[in-house]
């Protein structure tokens, strides 16, 4: 007669842990993205042969029509009285002033004319704003 204990299935390990990981992690991710509003412009960009970082921290969008977007807000006299309010808000500590003022990152239609962009250039001068980085896309190059 065999009296020794009779072999004991091994527990299957838990999987709840690790749900619990992924849950936070994923409450981690999505709290911590930064998600980009969507365009309020169709543009299709003009291509560049090179990348480069576009530091600037205000986007402006110019269509092919002419319209003019800035957030929200569209149609020229609208979109530069807000970017008049935000370069305010921006320099409130008097740091902006001359040519260390903030930048644009202007996202212009590839059919924008040239003299549509020449004029606008001015009036974001005079509004404050010296320098204007032009946003393009990855291209074939020349």
């Amino acid at each position: 007669m065999n009296f020794s204990d009779a072999p004991r299935p091994q527990p299957s390990e838990s999987v709840v842990p690790m749900i619990n990981v992924v849950f936070l992690l994923l409450i981690f991710f999505l709290m911590t993205a930064e998600i980009a509003p969507p365009d309020p412009l169709e543009l299709e960009l003009p291509e560049a042969g090179t990348e480069a970082e576009i530091t600037a921290p205000l986007p402006l969008y110019l269509a092919k029509d002419g319209t003019l977007a800035f957030r929200d807000v569209q149609g020229e006299e609208a979109v530069l009285r807000a970017l008049e309010l935000e370069r305010i808000a921006l320099c409130a500590d008097g740091g902006c002033e001359g040519a260390s003022g903030p930048s644009i990152a202007m996202s212009a239609d590839r059919e924008v004319s040239a003299a549509t962009l020449a004029a606008l250039l001015p009036k974001l001068a005079a509004l404050g704003f010296p320098k204007v980085e032009l946003v393009t896309r990855a291209g074939g190059g020349a």
